[in-house]
């Protein structure tokens, strides 16, 4: 069976891609060129994304709900996105535990490259993320290098970007990642390490002291190379199926229970979000009437969570203390997270009314997405202003305010 691998930034025009042919029993032929040329008898087309781009992340999601829309997905992780719910598409990759694993990407964009592809003749059948197309062994992690920055596979259904590290220092990400799972009990016994680039294995030893875990070098690996069942689908589509003469007649049955399951199938997912809203309304009434017994004197409460932080920071500034939204606390966070940008990254930086604007260069995207983890990290919120990103592509533009 023959498969063609499709290696695309969901920020490019799809104009161009690099490309892989695998085929059972050949060696892998790969290139780079307009999508007009790429090879077209296949049997599979998969959509690559780069782990930059792929946001991977746990949510407690109803049963019924998990193979639904990634619209409606997008609302069970809208707190840790940057942008709008309806700029995303979220797709269940498998639970964790008792929490189910959810795959984040920019919707338009794929939109985009899909319809870009189906002009050229190509039609996606399967979406997959660079992250977990990673080899990985039952109690290792998996990390890619280059040298300078990577992302690693922690899980059958997780992974994560790394911020910069060099040859004696392994990123912080990783070191912040790995604390985090030895707390919970769930670090790995190992870290398998691929390199992506020629030259790019570090100091082992020096790592090895910095992380405090084993570090073996895997070799070299490539997303052109991996199998190709390798990683985990984000995005399925459905195969295209010929009603033969004659079949209707003998697939009714088949029909009326298929009909049964969706109809029963639609009452669970009605049920589940229906009890959802009701906790929900149940919560914000909770939430209301401790506001009301705290300061009785307020006329109206339209958002009790907002009104409460805003009482609280009155109250600090009136005892002379400061708040987490204030100038001083927030420019303090935001200095640490930014100090390990490339010169001439951050250009400029504005407060107003407990938010402050960041303005950046796009020349360091992946140093961009290390900030945003490392701001979300220290407990800050982030935006990204649909408007402003369209109006200066030469810039991106954060807007942080403290959660």
């Amino acid at each position: 069976m023959s498969l063609l691998r499709i290696y695309s930034s969901l920020s490019d025009q799809a104009q161009s891609c690099h490309w892989a042919l695998i085929d059972d029993g050949r060696e892998a032929v790969s290139g780079q060129g307009r999508l007009a040329d790429l090879p077209k008898r296949v049997d599979r087309v998969q959509l690559v994304i780069p782990a930059t781009q792929v946001l991977i992340t746990r949510a407690r999601i109803p049963h019924g709900a998990r193979r639904g829309p990634g619209s409606v997905l997008a609302f069970a992780v809208e707190e840790k996105m940057a942008g709008e719910p309806d700029a995303s598409q979220v797709s269940w990759l498998g639970s964790v535990g008792d929490e189910d694993a959810l795959a984040v990407i920019d919707r338009k964009g794929l939109e985009r490259w899909r319809e870009a592809l189906g002009a050229a003749g190509i039609r996606v059948d399967e979406v997959h993320c660079e992250t977990l197309l990673l080899p990985l062994v039952a109690g290792e992690w998996s990390i890619a290098w280059n040298g300078s920055e990577g992302f690693v596979r922690s899980g059958e259904f997780e992974g994560a970007t790394t911020d910069c590290g060099d040859r004696n220092s392994p990123p912080l990400g990783l070191c912040l990642m790995l604390d985090e799972a030895k707390a919970r009990g769930a670090g790995p016994a190992s870290i398998a390490l691929y390199v992506t680039t020629p030259d790019a294995e570090p100091d082992v030893a020096a790592w090895q002291r910095e992380l405090g875990s084993d570090l073996r070098v895997a070799g070299s690996w490539d997303w052109r190379t991996a199998p190709a069942d390798a990683g985990v689908c984000m995005a399925q589509q459905r195969q295209r199926w010929r009603v033969l003469s004659g079949a209707v007649h003998r697939l009714r049955p088949a029909a009326w229970i298929l009909g049964a399951a969706l109809a029963l199938h639609a009452i669970a997912l009605v049920t589940d979000w229906s009890l959802l809203a009701s906790e929900q309304r149940a919560l914000r009434q909770k939430m209301e009437s401790q506001f009301r017994g705290a300061f009785p004197d307020t006329v109206a409460v339209v958002d009790p969570a907002l009104q409460m932080r805003r009482k609280l920071a009155e109250a600090r500034h009136a005892a002379g203390m400061p708040d987490g939204g204030d100038f001083l606390p927030m420019i303090e966070q935001v200095a640490a997270a930014a100090k390990e940008l490339p010169a001439g990254t951050l250009r400029t930086v504005s407060y107003e009314g407990g938010q402050m604007t960041l303005e950046l260069s796009t020349n360091a995207e992946a140093a961009i997405q290390a900030l945003r983890a490392r701001l979300l990290q220290s407990g800050l919120s982030i935006e990204v202003p649909p408007a402003a990103t369209r109006a200066a592509k030469a810039s991106v533009v954060l807007i942080v305010r403290a959660s």
